[in-house]
């Protein structure tokens, strides 16, 4: 279960491991509920990570999400940046919803960056808000709203294609 890896749930709210029946559980429930949206990232034939969208909130179109790529060598290659444009398209283009929103752990730098590389803006800081490893940890906020992902979208897609990661 990638969910309990430790380059994975270090970034996680939670720090308990998943058990087998917790995650049946869990997955039962999502599947089950339209607010939720789960995906498996595939890279050259290979499930390599997770992205979801969680809360669609369809009265005041938003959503939130998060993603990971469970093998740390795999990390920065651009599975994960095709799964990004992939979502970020399917939220403003299928789902037709205004704003998608991001929390991440304060500590960590690679995720807000990425967050800020594909247009989203930190909208604040929840301080003390999540429990890591008996500390207290901030999560900041990010945002980005349909017209910035309108306007970012020829560059990012622009960026894909150079590295031969989209057609």
């Amino acid at each position: 279960m990638w969910r309990n890896l430790p380059d994975v749930s270090k970034y996680m709210f939670t720090d308990h491991a998943i058990s087998a029946e917790e995650h049946a559980a869990w997955f039962q429930r999502v599947t089950n509920d339209s607010s939720y949206k789960y995906w498996i990232i595939v890279c050259d034939g290979e499930d390599v990570g997770s992205i979801w969208l969680n809360d669609i909130d369809r009265r005041n179109l938003r959503c939130y999400w998060g993603f990971y790529i469970a093998d740390p060598a795999l990390r920065g290659k651009g599975a994960g940046s095709v799964a990004w444009h992939s979502v970020l398209n399917y939220v403003f283009e299928e789902l037709r919803l205004n704003k998608l929103c991001g929390e991440v752990l304060a500590f960590n730098q690679v995720a807000a960056n990425l967050h800020e590389h594909f247009g989203f803006v930190q909208e604040g800081c929840f301080r003390s808000h999540v429990c890591k490893g008996g500390t207290m940890q901030d999560v900041v906020c990010f945002g980005i709203l349909r017209p910035e992902w309108e306007q970012r979208r020829p560059h990012i897609e622009s960026r894909l294609r150079a590295k031969g990661l989209i057609a």
